[in-house]
């Protein structure tokens, strides 16, 4: 998910999150775990990587969503983190 999320970066993921347009989510599709961005697309959702390498997944309704990324930082570093809910 480079290059808003690194190698070695900490997530702190919320199961109960609220998922929304925008949210970064983990999702469980097809039996695989995946790291995704969600976005709003026609009458249903999106899964989309932010790497065009990877394939979007149209899902259609929140039920693949697992967890919604809250925060992430860098180990050692509290400075250098960044929270995506408030």
């Amino acid at each position: 998910m480079a290059p808003e999320f690194l190698e070695g970066e900490v997530i702190l993921i919320e199961p109960e999150g609220l998922a929304t347009d925008g949210s970064f989510v983990l999702a469980r599709l097809n039996d695989e775990w995946i790291f995704r961005q969600l976005a709003r697309h026609d009458a249903g959702w999106r899964l989309q990587a932010l790497n065009p390498a990877y394939p979007p997944a149209d899902i259609p309704d929140l039920d693949a969503v697992k967890g919604v990324i809250i925060q992430k930082s860098k180990p050692g570093r509290r400075k250098a983190s960044k929270r995506y809910v408030e």
